[in-house]
């Protein structure tokens, strides 16, 4: 099917030759057009422009036939890309919420069973038809707010099997959904209660039995670990990591979210494509990240949430880096799969301006799951995810209008959803 969108009030993030990320001052560089057309043909972006360069291709167009949209007074947009997500999980959490408003920290509730291993003691009840149900549902939750590639972690098994059925879940989604998914092995997430005491032993299975079946099976595009204060420490993660590019696995790292862990030197060390959370980044942090090819990534709900510090967003940007930003959708930090409202929250707490917050949900999230080449901005010969937004007056209305779903259409792969 082929789709002609026309008269776009604004054509966001648009260009043929466009970077692959966007870092420092360039993150307020947003190319767009004003009353502008869309072509897309099958899956992919076939062309655009200005609305008066249109009447020389209608002719031709016609002929081939197509479905019109008019997006008068409206906008278009690449759709978001969401780097950073656990939304293949078994029951919500709110009960340890209430523990959060009454006082409790993330860690006191990871000590009494609850957290992480809570989620895992529900994923080994649940069978892989439920999973892969609930999760699809999500899946479709988030495309209406925008979102049309997202990453999919593991780490709510923490056991080989229950591990393998969380990322067969995965491979299915990717199979059944329009989204562009990939998909990250998360074993050492956390410590299993019966490994208490005895960490490395669990680091040994995660390296000699659940990654060689990962690999076999092949599961997983990248390999994660939570390397962090109570959690995977730098020497667990090196392992871990080295174990895992063995099998041609690429690290993607949960780095300093509750303390100065010494993730994100082990990030870039191994060249991860990206470091996540980042709460506690300081000056060695950012030197370390500079001239990199691994993509800090920020996650606004999970800070918001736990009610923890802000990630130094506006002191990376100034440094010269790049940063992108994700939801981190799971039922226990951050339960929500909205990037409209990380949109808001880049803003708003993180103090960056509204080109450079759509730059940190789109072509720096592109390149944070590995998907830059293909998505991210609207580029000729790009797979067609874009959405079109109810009318609004500005580019800075999108950010500034909390709460309110401003999402009318979404094209995944060329088709309406």
């Amino acid at each position: 099917m082929s789709i002609l969108i026309t008269n776009i009030k604004k054509l966001v993030q648009a260009g043929n030759d466009l970077p692959e990320k966007r870092a420092g001052k360039e993150m307020s560089v947003l190319p767009s057009i004003d009353n502008a057309y869309l072509y897309i043909k099958g899956e992919k972006i076939a062309g655009f422009g200005l609305m008066k360069e249109l009447d020389v291709l209608r002719p031709g167009l016609k002929a081939k036939g197509f479905h019109e949209i008019d997006a008068s007074g409206k906008m278009v947009f690449p759709c978001w890309c969401d780097s950073h997500t656990h939304l293949v999980y078994p029951a919500s959490r709110e009960i340890e919420y209430v523990d959060k408003i009454k006082g409790l920290t993330y860690e006191e509730i990871a000590k009494r069973g609850g957290g992480i291993l809570n989620s895992a003691q529900k994923m080994a009840e649940m069978s892989e038809d439920e999973l892969f149900e609930a999760s699809l549902n999500r899946l479709k939750e988030i495309a209406c707010y925008g979102t049309g590639a997202v990453e999919i972690k593991s780490g709510y098994g923490l056991t080989t099997e229950a591990e393998l059925k969380m990322l067969r879940v995965i491979q299915r989604l990717k199979e059944a959904s329009p989204l562009t998914i990939r998909s990250t092995f998360l074993g050492a997430h956390a410590i299993p209660p019966e490994y208490r005491g005895r960490q490395e032993e669990y680091v040994d299975l995660v390296i000699n039995e659940m990654i060689p079946q990962v690999a076999a099976e092949e599961l997983a595009d990248y390999i994660d670990v939570f390397c962090d204060r109570g959690f995977f420490t730098v020497e667990d993660t090196e392992r871990i990591l080295m174990a895992g590019m063995k099998y041609g696995l690429r690290p993607k790292i949960h780095a300093n979210e509750l303390d100065y862990s010494g993730g994100i030197q082990a990030g870039v060390k191994y060249n991860a494509l990206s470091v996540d959370h980042l709460e506690y980044t300081g000056n060695k942090e950012i030197k370390a990240l500079l001239g990199s090819e691994t993509m800090p990534v920020i996650l606004p709900g999970a800070a918001f949430f736990l009610n923890m510090p802000f990630a130094p967003a506006r002191k990376m940007i100034d440094a010269g880096l790049p940063v992108a930003m994700a939801s981190d959708f799971n039922p226990g930090s951050s339960p929500s799969g909205n990037m409209q409202l990380i949109l808001s929250m880049a803003c708003i707490s993180y103090r960056l301006l509204p080109e450079e917050a759509v730059n940190a949900l789109t072509l720096n999230g592109a390149y944070a799951m590995g998907v830059q080449d293909d998505l991210g901005s609207i580029s000729v010969g790009k797979t067609a995810n874009v959405f079109i937004t109810k009318e609004i007056p500005t580019l800075e209305y999108f950010p500034y209008y909390y709460g309110a779903n401003k999402v009318e259409t979404v094209i995944l792969k060329g088709g309406l959803l």
